[in-house]
């Protein structure tokens, strides 16, 4: 195996990788972002506040994309399983 399909094999992961967090990442970070705005438009400063409803959308997230994000981990240890005897040999 030489050092272009190893380094080919890690940008291939890390790209699956982002891919595969994003959607999570993106709507917690959206929820934090709203009720930052919410917390200081009110002066309410409840650590539970912003703690419960980023649980909550990253729940809701899993349950939506979960099914896509479980196939795109599958396909992509799949091709690199199937893809070890063409490197070994």
């Amino acid at each position: 195996m030489d050092p272009q399909q190893v380094f080919t094999l890690g940008q291939q992961g890390l790209y699956v990788l982002m891919m595969v967090a994003a959607p999570v990442l993106l709507a917690v970070l959206a929820v934090g972002v709203l009720v930052s705005v919410f917390q200081a438009a009110t002066q309410i400063n409840e650590s539970t506040l912003s703690f419960v409803p980023k649980v909550l959308a990253a729940i809701a997230v899993l349950a939506i994309a979960g099914p896509w994000m479980i196939t795109t981990l599958v396909e992509y240890i799949q091709r690199t399983l199937m893809a070890i005897p063409q490197a070994v040999g």
